[in-house]
């Protein structure tokens, strides 16, 4: 190896770097999230949205007052990686959880952040009821198609033909049913104040949920009941895919099911956009 020496004069003739404390920092972890290492899976997209919902708490000021609960599934250590308090419900009851919550400390700032085996299969009783009750919550609902912590089975938003390890033929409609749309049915019910889904499949769909997860925090911070955002996540690991093709699997396979929109929107929080 040889290494290539700069001369005097060389050096002088070197544009300067900015010393430290000149430059503008423009991007940085939000102080909403802690410095542990996360546990998912490479290629999963977990870590994204966590970082999405920590910029939104801060840029809103909340940090302080706001209180988060992990679901049972990928997620179920949220608490660790999120600079705010944060406790943990039993499989589906997160909504139940964030209500007590809410009615003992209405002035802080209550999330649930659930995935789609916890909240649209053992939890769809729990949504439902919160939204029929016009909780003032915000709910993050990850839609990544399968059980991902236990070991990939089908779930109530499996698409039609995917393979799974309790659908081995892949989901067939006869025997297993529709995916469901939770959304699209929460969104129907008075007491919800924003509904939305988002992807993560490309950097502008990610742009797109960030704003989603702002107006369901701004729905949840003038009072105004649920805000629920659901998100088209990946699994590379149980989707047996690499990360680019699980991305592709989102927008090809998933998106087709699950539109990409908003379901509704608050006159209120109209201005807001």
């Amino acid at each position: 190896m040889t290494v290539t020496q700069v001369s005097t004069t060389q050096a002088k003739s070197m544009p300067s770097l900015p010393r430290l404390e000149e430059m503008q920092v423009v991007y940085k972890k939000p102080e909403s999230l802690t410095d542990a290492h996360t546990h998912y899976c490479p290629g999963c997209t977990h870590g994204i949205i966590h970082r999405l919902i920590a910029e939104v708490i801060d840029e809103l000021g909340v940090r302080e007052r706001t209180i988060g609960v992990a679901p049972v599934g990928c997620a179920v250590f949220a608490y660790e990686y999120f600079n705010v308090d944060g406790c943990e419900a039993a499989h589906g009851r997160a909504p139940a959880m964030a209500t007590g919550l809410k009615r003992v400390m209405p002035n802080h700032i209550i999330f649930t952040y659930q995935g789609d085996g916890d909240l649209a299969s053992i939890g769809g009783n729990e949504i439902l009821h919160a939204a029929g009750r016009g909780e003032n919550l915000t709910v993050i609902f990850v839609n990544n198609a399968v059980y991902g912590m236990t070991g990939g089975q089908m779930a109530p938003t499996t698409p039609p033909g995917m393979v799974t390890t309790s659908s081995p033929f892949g989901r067939d409609i006869q025997s297993q049913g529709y995916p469901m749309h939770i959304t699209e049915m929460l969104a129907i019910m008075p007491g919800v104040a924003y509904a939305a889904r988002r992807s993560m499949h490309s950097v502008a769909e990610i742009r797109k949920t960030k704003k989603a997860i702002r107006l369901a925090f701004e729905a949840q911070l003038k009072n105004l009941g649920l805000g629920i955002v659901e998100i088209l996540s990946s699994c590379p690991t149980n989707w047996h895919l690499g990360p680019v093709e699980s991305l592709d699997f989102i927008r090809d396979r998933m998106i087709p099911i699950f539109p990409l929109g908003e379901l509704k929107v608050h006159e209120a929080l109209k201005q807001s956009k």
